[in-house]
């Protein structure tokens, strides 16, 4: 089976659909309180030209998401799948971010468990890659079962510090 990247999903809160170019003022709406980036590696992400970068790489990934809040039809924030391998042992759930006022776990908590639903189909193994002193991104990934895996040097062509790598694994089947 093949793995599809960019599938339509749907929780009770949220619907995770394929980011369109027509999203980018949605999505910079909800990535616009500098409050959300503060502990984040790119801290200016709030602005509007940088966050320009982001959303160009996220629509170059042919992986990335929308989250739309299915009670009010409008869009909270942006997630991706990225870095799948070749084998398809692994992928990436990541560059992830929502409006504050859904913080807390239960939209992030569905939103991860979607994705991890969709992905452990298909892989081993869904990692997550974080800055090393994002301590609030840190927490909710084990809060959803991420186990610390390894710390990482920055990827190439970033120059925004060390990263810790979490896995959650796909439970094995008789």
């Amino acid at each position: 089976m093949r793995f599809e990247l960019q599938p339509t999903l749907k929780g009770e809160m949220i619907e995770l659909r394929p980011l369109r170019a027509a999203d980018f003022d949605a999505v910079f709406a909800a990535a616009s309180d500098p409050l959300i980036w503060e502990q984040h590696p790119q801290s200016d992400r709030y602005k509007r030209d940088v966050f320009q970068t982001f959303f160009d790489g996220a629509m170059k990934s042919g992986g990335a998401f929308a989250v739309v809040d299915r009670q009010t039809s409008r869009i909270i924030g942006s997630t991706r799948y990225c870095s799948l391998a070749a084998d398809n042992s692994e992928v990436e759930i990541g560059w992830t971010f929502l409006e504050r006022k859904y913080w807390g776990g239960k939209f992030n908590g569905e939103m991860k468990r979607l994705m991890l639903d969709h992905a452990l189909k298909y892989v081993k193994r869904v990692v997550f890659v974080i800055g090393e002193n994002n301590i609030r991104s840190r927490r909710a990934v084990e809060k959803i079962g991420g186990k610390f895996l390894r710390t990482a040097a920055p990827r190439e062509r970033e120059s925004d510090g060390m990263k810790v790598v979490y896995g959650v694994e796909a439970v094995a089947s008789d």
